[in-house]
């Protein structure tokens, strides 16, 4: 890869760029560079490139040369985007092994890998030519329908056609519409990232000290309105030291159109900045807890195995306190300087851990997921790459971040399968391809599981990577005791009491007659998993998932958990017209109706 900086190259120098486009095409293109910009352009910049006749996108910079395409006349770059490049070239060798490991292409990778908001594609708009007179009997109903919107908006967009014709082709339809010399078809890019902008109030000068604060209330004593707005700048200035347009809206009960007069009379100065989604209340740091003497142990085996491997995997009990071990690596990574990247398997388990670590990291601690909206996630982009962010807590899309000095990965219950992309493309396993990225830049890997997966316990045990065992729960509490019945055996002697067995009912009596609690858990919602015809074997489905339908009897319907689409029970088989229909399974309104009589 060649780069080119300031200084160091002469605008009549032709050069090319060759770019990754967020598509899933098989290939990279290159395109020319305009003399002016010979500068400018840097590998992990963003370009704007036209592709095909209309369609226009923000494609990465990939390789710098001075080589042009053998194939094909290079078409020239439209615009580059960036001031600095957003992908550094550690993502995109990650983004390489992805597109070569899963199988896919670098534009898949691409498109998983930026927040929406840094992905421009142009936006195809039809709009009504001004055409003399239409015969619109040669139209077909669909161009009609499309005519006729377009006589009430000036301007549709393809998603909108689509949902008016309520299909997904329609652009055989407009290529009919623009041969006929009907509609116009153009293409228009809109930023998708949009700052969040919050405006700023100050008070002049010349009412600074207090005799031109009382010159200016009593300026304003026949606006009281205006007058309420000052005295609540005044008082929000005691306490704030930025005071916001939306501050005093809300202390004095004013309107915008108070504020608006007084910037006109030169009262207040308005200035308009763009400020963060993401910031959140400072929190007082605490650092302030103790590792016991397994998990000192168990800390101390880490950083010897780091020695020797980049990778180590840590087995420890349910309860053991992994999460503390976690943080005192962490901080030690951080006080050196690095970047932190601590992977959990489900969005929903980010807010309780984030909530700890946040007490230890405060505003160095960012969060990165897909529940996210495309300008949060593009700001957490931004904050990595200026290193605002040292620690990132986030599900498998955080692998992609552009880290700028990532010292340590924690992959926490690595085993779960939740880490695993299965649609779209790239299909990656986020544990798997966080390793490669620890590889990329150096990184330690720490793999985490009470329940190691068998691929990784095996890894471990042939020595490829390193092996730690914390075998004590934190506090010495008891590991509870797991029982297991054989049910055949129990329905062989006759011991089951419905789906319960005596083993399992006598225990419930007794913890009941302890004053204690009891939950049961049951895979299955409803009160019947299916109804199947006796006869034929005819099994009631939903008509749009093609999946068996459950019966629930709080409301005397057959449910689909996919969809939600319901209909009434079967009383007749539609298949052979018998009236023999029984319940198969059983799920948790069941369960509870069982209890009631076993348990009254």
């Amino acid at each position: 890869m060649l780069e080119f900086t300031e200084g160091k190259t002469d605008i009549r120098t032709t050069l090319f760029v060759e770019v990754v486009l967020p598509l899933a095409i098989s290939k990279t293109y290159t395109y020319r560079v305009p003399g002016m910009w010979n500068a400018e352009v840097e590998i992990g910049k963003r370009v704007i490139v036209q592709f095909g006749k209309n369609k226009v996108y923000s494609a990465v910079i990939y390789r710098v040369s001075n080589q042009a395409p053998e194939r094909y006349e290079a078409k020239y770059i439209l615009d580059i985007l960036d001031g600095r490049p957003i992908v550094d070239a550690a993502q995109l060798r990650l983004w390489e092994w992805i597109s070569s490991y899963y199988m896919c292409t670098l534009g898949e990778v691409m498109q998983a890998a930026l927040p929406a908001a840094l992905k421009l594609a142009s936006e195809t708009r039809i709009i009504a030519a001004e055409a003399d007179s239409v015969d619109r009997s040669t139209l077909t109903d669909k161009e009609f329908l499309i005519l006729d919107a377009l006589d009430i908006s000036p301007e549709l967009k393809v998603s909108d056609i689509v949902k008016l014709l309520g299909q997904k082709t329609v652009f055989p339809i407009l290529k009919r519409l623009f041969d006929k010399g009907l509609i116009l078809i153009s293409e228009e890019i809109t930023p998708r990232y949009k700052p969040k902008l919050k405006t700023f109030i100050s008070l002049h000068e010349d009412y600074a000290d207090d005799l031109g604060r009382k010159t200016l209330l009593d300026m304003l004593g026949n606006a009281p309105k205006q007058q309420d707005a000052v005295l609540a700048y005044l008082q929000l200035n005691r306490q704030l030291s930025k005071i916001t347009k939306t501050d005093i809206l809300e202390a004095s009960g004013c309107g915008t159109a108070s504020i608006t007069a007084l910037v006109k009379k030169g009262v207040f100065i308005a200035k308009e900045r763009a400020v963060s989604r993401l910031d959140g209340e400072d929190v007082e740091l605490t650092g302030d807890f103790t590792l016991s003497e397994a998990q000192r142990k168990t800390f101390s085996n880490i950083k010897e195995q780091f020695e020797e491997k980049d990778v180590v995997l840590l087995h420890g009990v349910t309860a053991s306190g992994k999460t503390q071990v976690y943080i005192r690596l962490i901080e030690e990574a951080v006080a050196n300087g690095k970047n932190v990247l601590y992977l959990l398997p489900e969005i929903a388990l980010t807010t309780q851990i984030t909530e700890r670590l946040r007490l230890h990291f405060g505003n160095k601690l960012g969060v990165y997921h897909s529940r996210f909206n495309d300008n949060e996630r593009a700001e957490v982009w931004h904050k990595v790459i200026n290193n605002e962010y040292q620690v990132i807590v986030g599900a498998r899309s955080a692998v992609f971040l552009p880290f700028p000095a990532l010292g340590l990965i924690v992959v926490d219950e690595e085993h779960e399968t939740s880490y695993k992309q299965f649609d779209p493309a790239p299909r990656y396993h986020a544990r798997d391809t966080a390793i490669y990225l620890g590889h990329t830049h150096g990184a330690k890997i720490l793999l985490g599981s009470a329940t190691p997966a068998i691929e990784s316990y095996y890894n471990a045990k042939a020595g490829k990577y390193g092996l730690v065992e914390l075998k004590e729960r934190f506090g010495d509490a008891r590991l509870p005791e797991i029982v297991t019945v054989h049910i055949g055996e129990e329905n062989r002697k006759g011991s089951m009491f419905s789906y319960f067995s005596s083993t399992l009912l006598e225990e419930m009596k007794n913890a009941i007659a302890q004053r204690q609690q009891v939950i049961l858990f049951q895979n299955r919602r409803g009160h019947t998993p299916l109804l199947q015809c006796k006869t034929c074997g005819y099994i009631a489905k939903c008509i749009h998932c093609d999946v068996s339908l459950t019966y629930h009897k709080s409301s005397g319907k057959l449910h689909c958990h996919y969809c939600g689409f319901s209909e009434d029970p079967l009383q007749v088989c539609p298949a052979c017209g018998s009236t023999h229909i029984e319940s198969k399974g059983f799920g948790t309104e069941r369960v509870e109706e069982e209890l009631e009589t076993l348990l009254p």
